[in-house]
């Protein structure tokens, strides 16, 4: 399945970033699995997005520019499919199994959400202490206020998306997938990562192994939650 869609320039801002997944959004077919996540990205981010104008972050500013980094990275991937280029391993899975008639709504949401906050958080963790010249502690309060924004989030995403009572027959080995995903240990994950490159910042060798190490490790992951189930 070929992916079309003209990538705007670099976000500078969140309302670039909701701009840009409603044009993507416009652009896929509903049953596209990366439509799928991008429609629940895109409600993540204009939360966040009203969080941090009520005032919400300790750090606004920092904040911010984080959610943009970090929506940055997901829009870059996206980019790279519609050039015929490789997306990193951690969306390889959802970028190839997109189209599968056997992979269920959920796990497009879930394998994206994997993808995201497993590899590109940490990343873009990375890029906001380098761009504002900031030490980690400074951004770990917001971190979990976005994460309690997150997990309220991927309650109803998993509401929503869950086949209902009349498909529980079909629905048990959906069930025990999705189950052995966990939000909290991937954001978990996410910072343990986030705190192991910025150790090793000064030493490009090792980071950028780490890096790729991290990428890979998501991407098997990914590829458990998009199990086709039939």
């Amino acid at each position: 399945m070929t992916l079309t869609w003209a990538k705007p320039a670099a976000p500078a801002g969140i309302e670039d970033v909701l701009a840009q997944m409603r044009m993507l959004d416009g652009a896929l077919p509903p049953r596209d699995g990366v439509h799928v996540f991008n429609r629940v990205y895109l409600s993540v981010t204009q939360r966040v997005g009203e969080h941090a104008e009520a005032g919400g972050f300790r750090e606004g500013a920092a904040a911010t520019e984080l959610a943009v980094r970090f929506a940055a990275r997901y829009l870059a991937a996206v980019d790279h499919v519609a050039a015929g280029r490789r997306p990193p391993a951690c969306w390889q899975p959802l970028f190839q199994l997109r189209g599968h008639p056997a992979v269920r709504p959920l796990q497009f949401a879930l394998a994206g959400i994997n993808a995201h906050i497993g590899h590109d958080l940490a990343l873009a963790l990375v890029d906001t202490c380098r761009a504002l010249r900031l030490q980690p502690y400074a951004l770990e309060a917001d971190f979990d206020r976005v994460g309690a924004l997150l997990v309220a989030m991927e309650e109803r995403i998993r509401e929503d998306l869950m086949p209902g009572p009349d498909l529980l027959d079909v629905a048990d080995p959906l069930t025990h997938l999705v189950g052995s995903w966990s939000l909290q240990a991937a954001r978990r994950g996410a910072w343990a990562s986030f705190r192991a490159l910025w150790a090793v910042r000064g030493l490009p060798d090792v980071a950028e192994e780490l890096t790729e190490r991290i990428d890979a490790s998501i991407g098997l992951v990914g590829r458990c939650l998009l199990t086709p189930l039939g």
